[in-house]
């Protein structure tokens, strides 16, 4: 008999327009997705927005019919970072205990695939402010991978964002990558990534990975093991 496909509740911000398009391409053929957006303002989430931005989201988590959801994915990749490994877990835990389900965060699933390839040494593209940066890098230095290179867009706006492009996004790739780095990670669930991962990955002859695909990828591990 042939395994169901894949049901994936999905959590972004209201201004995300990349994020489920590109995850339903990363998973299993039949895989669907019901999205919430989480309401934000027009700036860059920082940290004195995550406490009621995560508020939110944990209040239209309840919305989630259990029986339609096999796992729930907090897609944000900044407002799981930005608090930390621990602030990220208790996130997940927290979604966990609203919906019943397996839940994984985006922030999370980044670390473990770059463990899972190996990578201990990272190359990182993002879109965010300095001051999103730096917690970005601590997270992962938190986490055992040291960050040999950043480099980013700065967008200060959700429009500023939404406007980044995937050849944009491969110039600053190839502008960032070193040749002491295990991998390179393109952080944030906006950009699209979809059709320029496996071009670089080969260019560079070293994995690429981004935001979207990481969530795919550890869903699936995650649910496999729930179902275990």
């Amino acid at each position: 008999m042939a395994a169901a496909a894949l049901r994936l509740g999905l959590m972004v911000p209201a201004n995300n327009t990349t994020m489920e398009s590109e995850l339903l391409a990363w998973l299993p053929g039949g895989a669907s997705c019901r999205t919430l957006r989480i309401p934000r303002g027009e700036g860059m989430l920082g940290p004195a927005e995550i406490p009621a931005y995560v508020a939110r989201a944990l209040e239209l988590a309840r919305s989630y019919d259990p029986d339609q959801t096999d796992i729930v994915a907090y897609g944000c990749t900044a407002a799981g970072f930005l608090g930390g490994p621990a602030r990220d877990a208790g996130i997940q835990r927290d979604l966990a205990a609203v919906t019943g389900k397996p839940v994984v965060t985006t922030a999370n699933a980044m670390v473990e695939v770059l463990r899972h390839i190996g990578a201990r040494r990272v190359a990182v593209v993002t879109p965010y402010p300095d001051q999103v940066n730096e917690r970005l890098r601590a997270y992962l230095e938190q986490s055992g991978i040291a960050v040999t290179r950043l480099a980013s867009f700065r967008a200060a706006t959700t429009d500023e964002l939404a406007a980044i492009t995937p050849s944009q996004i491969s110039a600053l790739a190839r502008d960032t990558m070193t040749s002491d780095s295990d991998a390179m990670f393109v952080a944030c669930s906006q950009l699209p990534t979809l059709d320029i991962l496996d071009g670089l990955a080969r260019e560079f002859d070293k994995p690429v990975w981004s935001s979207i695909k990481a969530t795919a990828w550890h869903a699936q591990r995650v649910l496999a093991g729930a179902m275990a």
